[in-house]
């Protein structure tokens, strides 16, 4: 697999919608599926389940949010995304999620002059404790957060599509 090719693609109705805070499935113009984090709820998480390929070399990964904004057009908006690793034989699902730290992008710009506008922003992890260790045929968790307490834009962000490209 060559660096930067896509390793998964997550739309909305791939959507796990988490026991707390999730992030709510509408319907855009044109219908299209989005995940709407609001602005006024801060912190709404999505989460994502998959396997990762067994062609993954097992280096760092990039995770690419596509998403637009419901009705900010200035301001700018923070996103956090979180690896769970779910290991054959030892993941419990009884237990507390066990989500590695979350990587950010912060004080991203959202689009100006018009809601709606397509965006797409980047978050690189390394291998290993970045994405709580998760290789090749790992079942595993992404969890996409607004981190709302700090952005400055307002209104819903519509997530879109979440991309993982191998870096």
């Amino acid at each position: 697999m060559a660096s930067g090719d896509s390793l998964l693609l997550f739309t909305p109705l791939h959507f796990e919608p988490p026991a707390t805070n999730p992030a709510r499935l509408v319907i855009e113009a044109n219908d299209h599926p989005a995940l709407a984090f609001s602005a006024s709820t801060p912190n709404l998480d999505a989460v994502f389940s998959s396997v990762m390929p067994q062609h993954y070399a097992d280096g760092g990964v990039t995770v690419y949010l596509y998403y637009a904004m419901a009705s900010a057009a200035t301001g700018n908006i923070d996103w956090d995304v979180a690896f769970e690793r779910m290991l054959d034989g030892t993941f419990d699902f009884d237990t507390a999620a066990g989500f590695a730290s979350a990587q950010s992008v912060d004080d991203t710009n959202v689009p100006t002059g018009s809601a709606g506008v397509l965006d797409v922003v980047s978050i690189a992890f390394t291998n290993g404790s970045q994405m709580d260790s998760v290789v090749a045929g790992d079942a595993f968790r992404l969890k996409v957060t607004r981190d709302g307490i700090s952005d400055t834009a307002t209104g819903d962000a519509h997530l879109v599509r979440v991309e993982i490209r191998e870096t």
